[in-house]
């Protein structure tokens, strides 16, 4: 579903499973960060702190918060070949 959670996840009587966390994680990117790190937030937050699906859910929150603050960097050292994007470009020359 594009802008809602899965039914099945949102049923009082569904526990979040590790597979639950996965789903929605799938393919990350900076753009959707927040808006994943927050429905993750919602799946695990009643379950118990050693619960595996809580602690999977953790980290990935913490992947999250990186990624969305850190954003897409391309064309840095670890790259050759890339160009900086146009925002990154601090003036210098490309390569």
């Amino acid at each position: 579903m594009s802008s809602s959670e899965h039914p099945d996840r949102l049923r009082a009587d569904h526990e979040a499973t590790i597979d639950d966390v996965r789903a929605l994680m799938g393919a990350s990117t900076p753009h959707f960060a927040l808006q994943l790190r927050e429905r993750i937030r919602a799946l695990i937050r009643p379950l118990p702190a050693d619960h595996p699906a809580r602690i999977l859910g953790e980290q990935e929150i913490a992947r999250l918060d990186g990624i969305a603050y850190a954003g897409e960097i391309r064309g840095h050292q670890a790259e050759d070949g890339l160009t900086p994007m146009p925002s990154l470009d601090a003036g210098e020359p490309h390569r």
